[in-house]
């Protein structure tokens, strides 16, 4: 009997519960649904996900015995058929369908829904890495679509300031989870790139089931995505977490935080590559001008030894050089032409003396025989030479009748006589 303040919420639990249980069809029941929120809990061994269908979702936990004995490893989008029961969590006041056995039921529709789209899309070449722009090296601005109160722009945020503070960043709230999500961020993507100096948008959001995620798989979206102008970047749920606009973004990120740290350059490492930078810079400068002052020099020298100035200063030293090897070789030359003329001076005054000499030994030898010879030496015994006016001696005195005038010549001196006609 139930009193008339009613029940607690502890005994209309019990009631539930016990009603569960004695109800036969819920005591053994075979689910066909997809795998939805799949979590593993590593410590106990035991699994946590929804099974859902297009209408409805109920929670599942599988039991450690249950999970070792289970045919696959189930993922989101699974499709599986579990055969268990049903019963209420009282303190929670959840019903849950207890999993006893698990094994393949084919693609959930969601994940055939994902597939499909996928690959129209890829076929399209909406994914091909050529069409993807290059994000800027350092933005000037950063349009960041998200939640205005996810964990998502918290992470974003900061992020971005441990990086880059600098960089302004306008943050375009968007809806990221369930109806109509999908159209505010076709929205809010057309409002972020008609921003000014927007170099970059980052869509982002946090993890969550696929079913939380479902808008980041809208077709409008990913076209709205390929034909942005200014460069996507795609942080959307966790590292495992894959939507089409990670394939269609211009870069996927893992996450939110994975996003700012791809959008905003690491200031510590931009300061580190300007330094680098300069002192390249610095170093290839001291290289040219030292490059540019040795060309100078050579060219310089170049000038100097075909300048007019620097020939005839070379003209001027050559002739001056020549002038004195001339000189040098003249006086060498007069050296010893007056050495030589002195040599022969001498040797010729030595042969005149010689032959002087000899000249006067013959001399005085033919004086000696003259004299021996000399009819003069007879006057020194008395005799007499007599000659004409001519001068010419009479050897007769035939010739000397013929003369009237002689000369008489004795020893120590002469005598004119004229001759008596008898």
């Amino acid at each position: 009997m139930i009193g008339s303040e009613g029940v607690s919420i502890s005994q209309l639990n019990m009631l539930i519960s016990d009603t569960l249980k004695r109800e036969s069809r819920l005591r053994n029941i075979s689910v066909t649904g997809e795998i939805s929120g799949f979590k593993d809990h590593f410590a106990t061994g035991h699994w946590y996900f929804s099974l859902k269908d297009e209408f409805a979702t109920i929670s599942c936990v599988m039991f450690r015995q249950n999970t070792l004995r289970a045919a696959l490893r189930p993922k989101d989008g699974d499709r599986v058929t579990i055969s268990g029961y049903v019963e209420m969590f009282t303190r929670d006041g959840k019903v849950q369908l207890y999993a006893m056995a698990m094994k393949p039921a084919g693609l959930g529709s969601l994940y055939e829904q994902f597939e499909a789209l996928k690959q129209k899309l890829q076929g399209e070449g909406l994914f091909d890495p050529g069409r993807k722009k290059m994000l800027p090296q350092y933005p000037r601005k950063v349009a960041v679509i998200t939640s205005a109160s996810g964990a998502a722009l918290h992470d974003i945020l900061n992020v971005s300031g441990q990086r880059n503070p600098g960089i302004p960043i306008v943050v375009v709230p968007s809806g990221v989870q369930g109806p109509g999500a999908a159209k505010e961020l076709c929205a809010a993507l057309k409002a972020a790139q008609a921003l000014p100096q927007v170099d970059v948008i980052i869509l982002a959001r946090g993890g969550g089931s696929q079913e939380d995620l479902w808008c980041f798989n809208d077709e409008e979206l990913a076209r709205a995505i390929a034909t942005c102008p200014v460069p996507v970047v795609s942080g959307v749920g966790h590292e495992v977490d894959f939507t089409i606009c990670d394939y269609v973004a211009d870069f996927r990120a893992s996450t939110p935080s994975n996003a700012a740290e791809v959008v905003f350059p690491d200031r510590s490492e931009l300061r580190e590559k300007t330094r680098y930078a300069r002192a390249r810079m610095a170093r290839a400068m001291n290289e040219r001008i030292h490059e540019a002052q040795l060309r100078t020099h050579e060219v310089r020298d170049r000038l100097q030894r075909l300048s007019p100035e620097r020939r005839i200063h070379l003209l001027t030293e050559q002739t001056h050089a020549s002038a004195g090897r001339m000189e040098a070789a003249i006086s060498r030359i007069l050296t010893q032409r007056q050495e030589k003329l002195r040599m022969d001076r001498a040797r010729m005054e030595f042969e005149l003396q010689k032959k002087m000499q000899a000249s006067e030994a013959a001399l005085q030898q033919a004086r000696v025989r003259l004299e021996a010879i000399s009819p003069l030496k007879v006057l020194d015994r008395g005799f007499a030479l007599v000659y004409n006016p001519q001068e010419r001696i009479l050897p007769d005195a035939a010739q000397a009748a013929r003369e009237k005038e002689m000369t008489l010549r004795f020893r120590d001196g002469r005598v004119a006589v004229i001759r008596k006609e008898s």
